[in-house]
């Protein structure tokens, strides 16, 4: 009985599935509490990208790729919705709990790495997910974009929602305060979302760009939305898969790393 009871000894099995259950539902319902923010915000902020697009280059653009150019935009931008949301969510959970101080709060309850790191990847890939759900759904109904290939449409969204809930958590981990995590989003994050693809066909690019694209791993991400949409990529969409599931397992492995060290979260 005393051995059962020993303090620092897991009694729950190999993975402890209450608790990751329990962190699962607090970063579910840290987003929901906000929809207005987290959901709505993004939609308005997708719908306002297609306005300004097609009143100002939409009806002289030809077609891209074959497909009328707003149609060709659609995919790009709610990739790139659902990959800036996930980041965010990951992010700001964390940072929040070090700059707060009730980082122990997480840190002390029986949570190995792995399982602190999936409570809080699947947080983002809830709310990337509904965020992709709600665009898809208004982008079908303004412009009749619908789904080509819809599995691959959920593989490469959910892919993106971990790759960048991952390296959410990287950044969060190596930010100390709201302004470094900032920094992190607005000169790293956006502009390799903004330069992969988001607006244009990588063919349109000088040689030099088009190659540097191919290192992205945003480019595929996005390149394999588009395809399970529109039916048309830049690339192969199995191509694009491999390259999004080793920088998803590089991401998830520094993530874990650091988090069974405590680096930068412990004392």
């Amino acid at each position: 009985m005393s051995v059962n009871n020993a303090m620092g000894v897991r009694r729950f099995g190999r993975v402890n599935w209450l608790g990751l259950w329990t962190l699962m539902q607090r970063e579910v319902l840290r987003f929901m509490n906000v929809w207005s923010q987290t959901i709505m915000a993004p939609l308005i902020n997708a719908g306002l990208f297609l306005l300004i697009f097609t009143i100002a280059i939409g009806s002289q653009r030809g077609d891209v790729m074959g497909v009328p150019f707003m149609h060709f935009l659609a995919p790009g931008i709610l990739t790139m919705t659902v990959i800036q949301n996930a980041f965010a969510n990951s992010s700001s959970s964390l940072t929040s709990a070090k700059v707060q101080g009730n980082i122990v709060d997480t840190l002390m309850p029986p949570l190995n790495a792995g399982e602190l790191v999936a409570g809080y990847i699947a947080g983002a890939v809830a709310r990337g997910l509904l965020v992709a759900v709600v665009i898809a759904i208004g982008v079908w109904l303004a412009l009749g974009v619908g789904m080509q290939h819809p599995l691959w449409v959920f593989v490469f969204v959910i892919l993106g929602a971990v790759f960048m809930g991952s390296l959410g958590l990287i950044a969060a981990i190596f930010a100390n305060k709201f302004d470094q995590l900032a920094a992190i989003s607005n000169f790293i994050v956006t502009p390799l979302s903004f330069l992969s693809g988001t607006f244009y066909s990588i063919d349109a690019l000088p040689p030099v760009l088009n190659k540097l694209s191919h290192v992205n791993p945003f480019f595929y991400i996005i390149d394999g939305v588009r395809y399970g949409m529109i039916g048309v990529s830049d690339g192969s969409p199995w191509r694009g898969l491999w390259v999004a599931l080793l920088a998803c397992a590089l991401v998830i492995s520094i993530c874990w790393y650091w988090f069974n060290k405590g680096y930068r979260l412990k004392a």
